[in-house]
């Protein structure tokens, strides 16, 4: 083959490779120089490209998707007959460039702090266990995404950790040294403190150490750019909601309730600790908030009213507007597709809890980001 044909072919092949994106950085490959080398072969009666692909470590868990993702956007290359794929992994020196290259920095920092960040951040609270915070958190997470939101979870709730499950996360987040890469569920990045645990084994940690998990999960894992952050806090006004307001100042707080009256007074008292830390309040969403009849009648069975007395209290506490952003019926389908890893907004789209937190989940996104401290690249004349 002529040396022109050969470097024709080389440069469509490197073409191609730029489509190929990196199934948990999601940048493109060439992006983050994982192609290592392309080589083009004549024997046989036949043109073979060989592709040297440098994985981000030696046991990349996603190196088989990698790798089909190469072949088939190396066979979209005319006067290529055979492709060969010959993995490799990236030196101390090249991961350390891949790190700096990701956050901008030699220093790992909170990206979501920084100036020109415009990702909204939503730490989903309650007053007390059992009202379906982490559900809801999963829900809206799995509906933004289908809604192309590029969304994130941080499983804050160290000692009650259940975003895995409920999203259907089984693996660890990749180690690239002292960065880790998060999981992907259903388009979700997700990190919790039960990917590194051993199953059954409980959390026995005090303040620091939570602050410490905290900051981790923050500063160590590529989140990329997110339009949302969720953050499933544990229940109450303790330790891991004073350090999200330390560690992420511009986050806002999403209180969740059910109806009855003794859920909804506690759940005013974990909404106000805005008034303390200086967050704002987006709003409230009211679970498990009646059960639909066959008939069609609504059966109240934790009561009525709670979400909307929320509301109205936090409203008139911190003098501004934190509406009932939804009521989200009890449903079957709602505990089967928890159960099952895959959020009933997914597996049940048209069921009343579906719609009601697909409906949530749309005003949110809807919010527009901010420009607060934001460089704009303007200067006076």
């Amino acid at each position: 083959m002529p040396a022109h044909d050969t470097v024709a072919l080389t440069a469509a092949l490197t073409t191609a490779l730029s489509k190929v994106i990196d199934p948990e950085i999601r940048k493109p490959i060439t992006e983050l120089k994982m192609v290592r080398s392309i080589e083009i072969r004549e024997g046989a009666g036949k043109t073979t490209a060989v592709i040297g692909i440098d994985l981000t470590t030696s046991g990349c868990p996603m190196r088989d998707t990698i790798v089909d993702r190469v072949k088939t956007a190396a066979r979209t290359v005319a006067g290529v007959d055979e492709i060969l794929v010959e993995l490799g992994a990236m030196d101390a020196a090249q991961r350390e460039e891949l790190r700096v290259m990701l956050r901008g920095s030699a220093t790992p920092v909170i990206p979501f702090t920084q100036p020109g960040n415009l990702t909204k951040i939503y730490a989903i609270g309650s007053g007390k266990g059992g009202v379906g915070k982490s559900t809801v958190t999963a829900n809206l997470a799995a509906a933004m995404a289908q809604q192309g939101i590029k969304v994130g979870v941080i499983d804050a709730d160290i000692y009650g950790f259940s975003i895995p499950r409920l999203l259907g996360v089984a693996s660890q987040p990749t180690r690239v040294d002292s960065m880790l890469l998060p999981p992907i569920a259903h388009e979700v990045k997700v990190v919790s403190i039960g990917m590194f645990v051993p199953s059954g084994q409980p959390v026995v940690w005090r303040g620091p150490m939570l602050h410490r998990a905290l900051e981790q999960f923050l500063t160590d894992v590529y989140w990329g750019d997110l339009d949302v952050l969720l953050l499933d806090l544990p229940p109450g006004t303790g330790d891991i909601a004073i350090s999200v307001a330390q560690l992420l100042p511009n986050s806002e707080i999403l209180t969740v309730t059910t109806p009855q009256a003794a859920a909804a007074e506690v759940a005013e008292r974990s909404g106000s600790i805005a008034l303390q830390t200086n967050q704002g309040l987006v709003g409230v969403v009211e679970n498990m908030a009646w059960l639909e009849q066959e008939d069609g009648t609504r059966l109240e069975i934790f009561g009525s009213g709670g979400g909307q007395s929320v509301s109205d209290s936090l409203s008139k506490l911190t003098g501004t507007d934190v509406p009932l952003l939804g009521q989200i019926p009890l449903d079957i389908n709602l505990r089967e597709a928890g159960d099952d890893g895959v959020p009933v907004v997914l597996s049940a789209p048209d069921s009343p809890a579906a719609r009601a937190l697909s409906n949530v989940a749309l005003s949110l996104t809807q919010r527009e980001r901010g420009l607060s401290g934001m460089r704009l690249n303007i200067s006076p004349v």
